[in-house]
């Protein structure tokens, strides 16, 4: 509907009959001759094309969708962003409309409903969270029997959706950890390997149980996390909204600021600390007690063996976990696989997990030089 605005000069009897009004009402004033006369026209436009399409795009999604669940979505994003208020209209000029609209495109010409996924995809679905790359992806794991019971849960679904290779990654890397981190001892501690035993098999010990979490906690996600409540407070709100790699390419529709991408190294680096101390008290008192053993068989040796200091070691181990461990994995998953490996190599399979085995591979075994060094600088291990 459009309104117009029409002027025209006031003709002659109009000009007497304001006179005479004004004689009637002594009290109003009377129009000058001059006055234009301000006329409204109300004309009628048909809707637009763009407004057709898109009123026909909402038909063909509420039907192939499921539940009808189009309007009144949750506007909490993962990550910083991408949700959006209002209903499919506003999809074309926005990222989080666009995504749905590609999520719901998906999941009809699948043939499968909101209702036969889970709760937290289907919710970042209709939030505009979750393009339909990511949907796509979801259907072809499934038709894994491994990889569909590895999405059951939740921690496993956002990674594998965020990599494929994730779960190829998990098995590499704690596949050929305890050889690549033995060599490292003995490459170390040389002549000395044997006469340092206990000590390697606690390194060993310690470095076993935190691969996989040195694996897991640093890897890519697909942020499907529901929002924090209302009453939550700034620093969980803070956290919540913040990647877990730190390098990970954002979705679209999503964006993380400098400060989010600082905040997902700190919390990654707390998790890494408690992960490292509780692993390093699993490895010197496992240790400790060999070592107790050995003494009670040789006792002659019992003089020369010394028990290893389990705080001072395993506060140690987590320190170095959350800073050196966690730098290391953010950028070897978040900046080498993501950003330089998979966008050329993504079509070659084979060749992206081999590199992958070999770059991990490296990673590990540096790692291990770089914790026999730091603990022999500050003292929790001695070179005999």
């Amino acid at each position: 509907m459009a309104i117009s605005l029409c002027f025209t000069p006031a003709s002659t009897s109009s000009s007497s009959s304001s006179s005479s009004l004004s004689k009637l009402n002594p009290h109003r004033p009377s129009l000058p001759s001059a006055s234009p006369l301000l006329h409204l026209r109300l004309t009628v436009t048909p809707p637009s094309l763009s407004h057709r399409h898109r009123q026909f795009r909402q038909v063909l999604f509420s039907t192939g969708g499921g539940d009808g669940g189009i309007n009144g979505r949750d506007s909490s994003g993962g990550g910083g962003g991408g949700g959006d208020d209002g209903d499919i209209n506003g999809g074309s000029d926005n990222a989080g409309g666009k995504n749905m609209a590609e999520a719901l495109l998906v999941l009809a010409e699948s043939k499968r409903s909101l209702e036969s996924l889970p709760k937290d995809l289907a919710a970042a679905i209709q939030a505009g969270r979750i393009p339909g790359s990511v949907v796509t992806r979801y259907f072809e794991l499934e038709k894994s029997g491994l990889f569909k019971w590895l999405m059951q849960f939740a921690g496993f679904r956002e990674r594998l959706l965020a990599d494929d290779l994730f779960f190829a990654k998990v098995f590499m890397e704690c596949g050929v950890g305890l050889f690549t981190k033995t060599a490292a001892e003995y490459q170390r501690r040389g002549e000395n390997f044997f006469n340092e035993l206990e000590v390697v098999f606690a390194d060993v010990v310690m470095a076993i149980i935190a691969d996989f979490m040195l694996v897991y906690l640093p890897a890519p996600t697909v942020s499907l996390r529901p929002p924090l409540a209302l009453n939550a407070g700034a620093i969980a709100k803070f956290f919540h909204g913040c990647p877990d790699n730190a390098f990970q390419i954002a979705l679209s529709g999503t964006s993380y600021s400098l400060l989010q991408r600082i905040g997902g190294v700190v919390r990654n680096g707390a998790k890494l600390f408690a992960v490292g101390t509780a692993s390093s008290l699993v490895g010197t008192a496992v240790t400790n007690a060999l070592i107790n053993a050995r003494k009670a068989v040789d006792k002659d040796k019992a003089g020369e063996i010394e028990n290893v200091p389990i705080v001072s070691t395993s506060v140690a181990y987590g320190v170095y976990m959350a800073v050196s461990s966690n730098l290391r994995y953010q950028v070897l998953a978040g900046v080498i696989e993501q950003r330089c490996l998979e966008p050329l190599l993504h079509k070659h399979k084979l060749m992206l997990s081999a590199i992958c085995f070999a770059v991990r591979t490296g990673n590990t075994f540096l790692g291990s030089l770089l914790w026999v060094d730091y603990a022999r600088m500050i003292g929790i291990q001695k070179a005999h």
